[in-house]
């Protein structure tokens, strides 16, 4: 079996459903169970919000450094997730049982080597 790693982005979004406490919590716990026992799931966290965030850039080498909340997001990055699956669609199927995907949205990338890396 060779598997892949994907990086999972939580995102808000103002059309998912909410959730109960204890419906959410029931959800991650069994999702983080069956991720866990297939040895699929990886580093994970959720994020503080908007407020306590920072862009950082650097244009004609000046850093410029901007406190949150940036008003051009409609979502926010809610938290992230490391994953290995075999495909993408593996990865998906995953993550449709995960709260986000109910009350906001789940972005699913998969990770590739940087060009000057050696192929394994």
């Amino acid at each position: 079996m060779t598997t892949q790693q994907f990086l999972v982005i939580h995102m808000t979004d103002s059309t998912g459903a909410t959730l109960a406490q204890d419906e959410d919590q029931r959800m991650l716990e069994s999702w983080a169970q069956e991720g866990t026992d297939a040895g699929a799931l990886g580093p994970g966290a959720p994020v503080a919000g908007r407020d306590e965030a920072k862009s950082v850039s650097v244009r004609d080498g000046r850093t410029i450094i901007t406190d949150g909340p940036f008003p051009e997001f409609k979502e926010w990055f809610a938290g992230y997730d490391l994953i290995e699956a075999e495909s993408i669609d593996e990865a998906a199927a995953y993550m449709a049982k995960h709260p986000t995907a109910v009350r906001g949205r789940v972005l699913i990338l998969p990770t590739v080597k940087l060009p000057w890396e050696d192929a394994d």
